[in-house]
């Protein structure tokens, strides 16, 4: 390989667009590419680090040698560039930086495509490539649907790294590959529609999960190289499922040799602490006033959805981006400019993310993890909001688990934990989770939260489960959780596969397979999962028996009624309001004994009367205890047949 590095040309109006923070395509122009000149192939590699005094580049292919292989600086950009013939594919190498004191860093490329095995951070030459997608179909039905707010959304969430493993103690992972043939045929019989991935850009610690993300632009190499993410997508797209990345554009870690400081000054990160550091997770904060920074994360979230397919972007902590006092206390925050505690330059960021997002990768979605009362997260930007598609509503997810983690003889003192969620409900356009977050650092899994003996637990379990599914907006399940683990998740091991071999943990399962075919089939169920028209309570005032019973409706679709008992007494005879009137059937009951229940419920039909109710109609129904059941109109013509019967 010739070692001697040449100049390279770059457009002006790329080198333009990007000092105004708003070149998309920008990770064709840093990083380090396959390019000819003339006869000669090799890389082109480009960086930005206006600050430095030096630029070189060293790797495998020079024995790691500073001073031999230069980039030039490129005008007044900031950017340092150079051709370097003979360079081939598969070569290790890092950015070699001196800044203005004299001192050399070397630096992961910011922009690299890959990067070698952890604990290793150096990049690898590789080039964007040319995989041949067979999606086509996929992505040209994604792109007439819209917004997808009318559309079923049940997401499976999954750390790669867990879900299955290996017995091999250095590589314990399963590649993209093998998950392709594994979890995505699972998943697609679970009936859910999307798979969500925590961060599956490169990160060195594997504790991170990824959300301490150190090359942005780079699948990790735990599961293999960039295609091998690219297959799985496709598979996952063959499949019929949509693929959401966790992504993580709130903070970096300070590793010497990622993003910080790194042309020796704070370069993507704030000069003040008070604003460039987060206290919390020992992180930096990206400063989202310079144009540079935002056009990095901004054509980083292009990248994943235009060569990888990607089919939505659920931000991490979006919280700790609106606010500049997240998590600190008087005096170590800096107010704006007009002295609010507001993040204007972060807010500004994310609204140009979702507008740029939602333009340039039709039907696409993005997802905001939020926990605040921000006002209009998932309303549109030229409305006043910032322009998600879905906000996280952990609100219900908190009062729902502190309800469903009482002893049922104590739940009627707090039987407006379960109904408080319904008077915001339609407000955002908002996504249920019960997520990776919940089951860690000493929470305890799902079903171990749940109260009573081993069979009131998995019960209990059970009625959770339907009332996530019946309450309007989107769900999310993190793995484990659809057939009852018991441990609570670890990074370092697989889940506990072994369950299944139990009927009442597979019953379980079944139960989350007919409850996602049951939200798919039916209009009711989601077609306006963000409108009040969609529902309408029954009975919310029986806190005595903490019985709940409301309709899940759509227009120009079956209605379907949902009546939850949330004690382990059955009640015979319970009269539910039926304003509809008619003959209904029992399509779904979670105590059935296909899921693991004692098979209490009501078999045939059902027609509603007048008797008890004054002129409203009533039906009078079994309830099963810890139970839940879904009723729907009758079919004469044999239509919905009961599920778990």
């Amino acid at each position: 390989m010739h070692k001697k590095s040449r100049p390279v040309y770059i457009d002006p109006f790329d080198l333009y667009l990007f000092g105004q923070g708003r070149h998309w395509d920008l990770y064709k122009i840093l990083g380090a590419h396959p390019w000819r000149e003339g006869e000669v192939e090799g890389f082109r590699f480009a960086v930005w680090a206006p600050n430095a005094t030096n630029v070189c580049l060293v790797g495998d292919f020079n024995y790691w040698t500073w001073d031999e292989i230069h980039l030039f600086p490129v005008g007044s950009s900031g950017i340092w560039a150079a051709f370097v013939p003979g360079m081939e594919k598969g070569r290790q190498y890092k950015i070699g930086i001196k800044g203005a004191g004299g001192e050399i860093v070397y630096k992961t490329d910011p922009f690299a495509f890959a990067c070698e095995y952890r604990p290793g951070t150096a990049s690898i030459t590789v080039g964007l490539g040319d995989y041949q997608w067979r999606d086509a179909d996929w992505m040209a039905e994604r792109a007439g649907a819209g917004t997808h707010l009318d559309r079923p959304v049940a997401i499976y969430e999954v750390h790669a790294g867990s879900w299955r493993r290996r017995g091999d103690v250095v590589r314990p992972f399963l590649s993209y590959d093998e998950l392709a043939s594994t979890l995505v045929p699972y998943v697609r019989d679970m009936g859910f529609t999307h798979i969500e991935f925590m961060p599956l850009a490169e990160h060195p610690l594997d504790q991170s999960w990824g959300y301490q993300t150190g090359m942005y632009f780079a699948p990790t190499s735990r599961f293999g190289d960039p295609d091998g993410m690219r297959r799985l997508i496709d598979a996952c797209h063959q499949a019929g499922m949509g693929v959401i990345l966790d992504w993580v554009p709130a903070h970096f870690p300070k590793d010497f040799w990622g993003l910080a400081r790194f042309d020796g000054t704070a370069l993507f990160e704030h000069e003040d602490p008070r604003i460039g550091v987060q206290p919390d997770w020992g992180t930096l904060i990206f400063n989202y006033g310079r144009h540079e920074v935002r056009n990095f994360l901004l054509c980083n979230a292009l990248y994943w959805l235009k060569e990888f397919h990607i089919d939505g972007l659920r931000m991490d902590a979006v919280a700790a981006m609106l606010y500049l006092d997240y998590s600190r206390k008087e005096g170590e925050w800096r107010p704006n400019r007009y002295g609010g505690r507001e993040n204007i330059e972060a807010v500004e960021f994310l609204r140009e993310v979702n507008t740029v997002v939602h333009s340039q990768a039709p039907g696409a979605i993005t997802l905001a993890e939020e926990s605040t009362s921000w006002p209009g997260v998932s309303h549109p930007v030229y409305a006043g909001g910032l322009g998600f598609t879905y906000k996280w509503n952990m609100g219900w997810m908190h009062d729902t688990l502190a309800y469903m983690s009482k002893e049922p003889v104590y739940r009627k003192y707090h039987h407006n934990n379960l109904t408080f969620s319904f008077l915001y409900a339609f407000s955002e356009n908002f996504l249920l989770p019960l997520s990776h977050d919940e089951v860690v650092h000493g929470k305890g899994a799902l079903l171990s939260k749940m109260p009573g003996d081993i069979w009131q637990k998995q019960a209990n379990l059970r009625a959770l489960y339907a009332y996530m599914w019946a309450h309007p907006g989107k769900k999310l399940l993190f793995m484990g959780g659809e057939f009852g683990q018991w441990n609570e998740w670890s990074e370092n091991k697989e889940l506990d596969w072994t369950l299944l071999n139990f009927p009442s943990h597979d019953g379980i399962r079944r139960l989350l397979v007919d409850l996602n075919d049951l939200l798919k089939r039916e209009p009711a169920m989601h077609r306006l999962d963000h409108n009040w028209k969609g529902f309408s309570w029954l009975d919310c005032s029986d806190f005595n028996a903490s019985v709940y019973s409301f309709m899940r409706r759509a227009e120009y679709a079956k209605p379907v009624m949902w009546v939850f008992n949330f004690t382990p007494v059955v009640r015979d005879g319970y009269r539910v309001p039926c304003p509809d009137g008619g003959v209904w059937r029992e399509v779904l009951n979670t105590d059935s004994v296909h899921y693991g229940g004692s098979n209490v419920g009501n078999p045939g039909l059902h027609e509603a009367g007048h008797s008890g109710w004054g002129d409203a109609p009533s039906l009078v129904l079994t309830l099963p205890p810890l139970a839940a059941i879904a009723l729907m109109p009758h079919a004469p013509e044999g239509g919905n047949l009961s599920l778990g019967s």
